[in-house]
C-alpha cells in the first residue's frame, strides 16, 4: 500500500492495528522529518508519537537511527501492544 503525504510518496511496510490516520499524520510530519529513510509513528495515550529511522546508505544515518533497530525500538519505547505503522520514503516530489 502507498501513502502521499505533504507531497512525499510512502511505503507502508507495517501497519499494525489500523495505526495510520492520513489526518492526522498530514499535521504530524513536519520538515524534521525530511532526512529519514522511515517513519515509525505509534499511538500512546491517545496522541500520534513519531521517530525517524534511516538506511546506513543515508548521509545522515547514525546508530541511533539504524532502521535495523526499529523492532528493537517498538520493544523497548513502545506501550505493549500499541497501534503503530512503519511508513518507507518512496519518492520525493
Amino acid at each position: 500500500m502507498k501513502i502521499t503525504i505533504n507531497n512525499k510518496t510512502y511505503e507502508v511496510i507495517k501497519n499494525e492495528k489500523d495505526a495510520i490516520d492520513e489526518e492526522v499524520l498530514k499535521e504530524a510530519i513536519t520538515e524534521y522529518f525530511e532526512n529519514f529513510d522511515f517513519i515509525v509513528g505509534d499511538w500512546a495515550y491517545g496522541k500520534l508519537r513519531l521517530k525517524g529511522f534511516n538506511d546506513k546508505s543515508n548521509k545522515n544515518f547514525k546508530p541511533i537511527n539504524d532502521i535495523k533497530n526499529v523492532d528493537n525500538y517498538i520493544k523497548k519505547y513502545c506501550a505493549y501492544g500499541c497501534r503503530y505503522f512503519i511508513l518507507k520514503v518512496i519518492e520525493k516530489n
